[in-house]
């Protein structure tokens, strides 16, 4: 099987990606979970640019790593000074990295627009400085930037800057498509013919953006060319509109393609990968991702349901498990019986196949009105309770009331009165926030607490409201999803209303409920031991 060797540059041209950035300890940390993953190099930037890169180098020195190798970031020698003598270059000799990769002019409109140097001196500068970096013992990866637009600009300059590279010394030619302006067919025959032309003294690179969304499509269509390293960032984040997406190229590369991406094994740790870098980074992980998306093996239609139920291959292209990912069936009107079967299921429910109609029903009328299951799980739940006669009341609401007031010296005062029955008591509690549904709910909480004392514990991990119908103005109907977590389990819940506090009051009484209803700590403990959702 031919190896596919993976350069990961997420810590360098990722952190170019508006509101990216990591400190050293977390690139640190980077770093060695994509070295679990089976990445073959790390680009981790230019060893001197700023004190966080200073920093991140020397703790970089200290470790070791078992899969991947480290490679430093830098560019050609200045113009009129020699390679020996450039403080950039002298800076990656000086680093215990033993990969450095330099960046180098291709593009006769950079030379002439950016750099200001002739063609002889732009080769002379990539020549002199690879064979510096290799006569100071270094591995040399040479980046031709804007190599297709420079191969359709010229294509024999193009092949010589390569070549005066791959004769200095260099080991890997890294084609770059810097603009993201090629397409999967331009790509491919500008890459077979390099292949062709210097394949057999170096290896071919592929570094792909994605201003056309074709970042991963290029990729792909350069290693089906002869390309044997794959440049790429965790996620595909980075400048513009990002880099091509190193995830989805080797879920592809491995279960498309056939190629050795990853030692054998790892492949099952792409979606853990994926979802951490993302947490480091404070990004929500995008659910529509391919192969390690919440959304990915997600399935709603009850056709494709009932499908999925019978063979998984009729609607998934791979087994998500193959990707560290999994199957998840979504709740909506168009589900079928199958679905809410297998969703009581998973709750440890008993749903016949009335109350599995039953089901359908109401959750066709509730969306109608707005309501929307797929990230509401809890309030699923107890619907499918409700319908079976397994649902329990947590209490039976007397009133309640919010008082929002505005004084003269310009402070908000909210203020929320509870009163419910419980167990055949009555109880009342007042209660001051921040705002209607922060008092709403400390109120609640203040009177079910005394009887339930542990669902203090329980806290409110994320709030979102939605105008559904935007042309009624004040008057249009809201939804409100409310996130919910014991600091094992979280769950969403969800509420519909004209009016905001009704709405959430609806979803935070079901945040609540949840956890009490009966049998519920063994549904968590059996969860507990499934994989993990994504």
């Amino acid at each position: 099987m031919t190896q596919i060797q993976l350069y990961d540059a997420t810590l360098r041209d990722g952190m170019q990606g508006e509101g990216m950035s990591l400190t050293a300890a977390e690139k640190l940390r980077v770093v060695h979970k994509l070295d679990e993953l089976g990445v073959h190099l790390i680009e981790a930037g230019f060893p001197a640019s700023n004190p966080k890169e200073e920093e991140l180098f020397a703790l970089l020195a200290r470790e070791s790593f078992v899969n991947a190798e480290i490679a430093a970031f830098g560019m050609t020698r200045r113009r009129d000074v020699a390679a020996a003598d450039d403080p950039a270059l002298r800076v990656l000799v000086d680093s215990f990295a033993p990969v450095c990769t330099i960046v180098g002019k291709t593009w006769g409109l950079h030379l002439e627009k950016v750099v200001r140097v002739d063609r002889e001196e732009n080769l002379a500068m990539i020549a002199e400085s690879v064979a510096f970096l290799r006569e100071q013992g270094k591995r040399v990866v040479y980046d031709a930037e804007h190599f297709f637009d420079a191969w359709r600009d010229d294509e024999a300059y193009a092949l010589r800057c390569l070549r005066a590279a791959a004769d200095a010394g260099a080991e890997t030619l890294a084609l770059c498509d810097t603009n993201g302006s090629s397409l999967p067919h331009q790509i491919a025959a500008a890459t077979a013919r390099v292949v062709d032309e210097l394949g057999d003294a170096v290896r071919v690179a592929i570094h792909c953006h994605n201003d056309c969304e074709c970042g991963v499509a290029n990729s792909l269509a350069a290693v089906d060319a002869g390309a044997r390293q794959v440049q790429g960032t965790v996620n595909g984040i980075g400048e513009r509109t990002g880099n091509a997406n190193l995830v989805s190229i080797i879920a592809n590369l491995e279960l498309k393609m056939g190629y050795e991406a990853l030692p054998a094994g790892h492949l099952d740790r792409l979606t853990e990968t994926a979802h951490y870098v993302d947490e480091l980074l404070n990004v929500a992980p995008d659910p529509n991702q391919p192969f390690v998306g919440r959304n990915a093996f997600a399935h709603k239609g009850g056709l494709h349901v009932a499908g999925v139920r019978a063979d998984a291959t009729t609607f998934e292209h791979v087994d998500p498990a193959l990707v560290g990912n999994h199957r998840d069936l979504l709740v909506s009107e168009l589900a079928g019986k199958a679905t809410v079967v297998e969703k009581a299921e998973e709750a440890g429910l008993a749903v016949d196949d009335a109350a599995a109609a039953r089901v359908i029903e109401r959750v066709k009328e509730l969306e109608h009105e707005g309501h929307q299951f797929e990230a509401a799980d809890a309030s699923f739940e107890l619907l499918m309770r409700r319908e079976s006669g397994e649902y329990e009341p947590l209490f039976t609401l007397e009133s309640w009331r919010v008082i929002v007031e505005k004084r003269e010296d310009g402070k908000v005062q909210t203020e929320a009165t509870i009163k419910l029955w419980a167990d055949g008591e009555r109880y009342v509690h007042t209660a001051e926030g921040n705002g209607p549904v922060h008092a709403l709910d400390a109120a609640l909480r203040g009177a079910i607490t005394e009887r339930h004392p542990h669902l203090a514990d329980i806290e409110l991990v994320n709030f979102k409201v939605r105008i559904l119908d935007e042309t009624k103005g004040s008057d249009a109907r809201i939804r409100v999803l409310v996130d919910a977590s014991d600091g094992t389990e979280t769950w969403g819940s969800i509420g519909v209303s004209t009016n905001l506090i009704e709405a959430s009051w609806q979803a935070l009484v079901d945040s609540l409920e949840h956890p009490m209803q009966p049998g519920r700590a063994d549904v968590a403990q059996a969860a507990a031991a499934r994989p993990a959702r994504t």
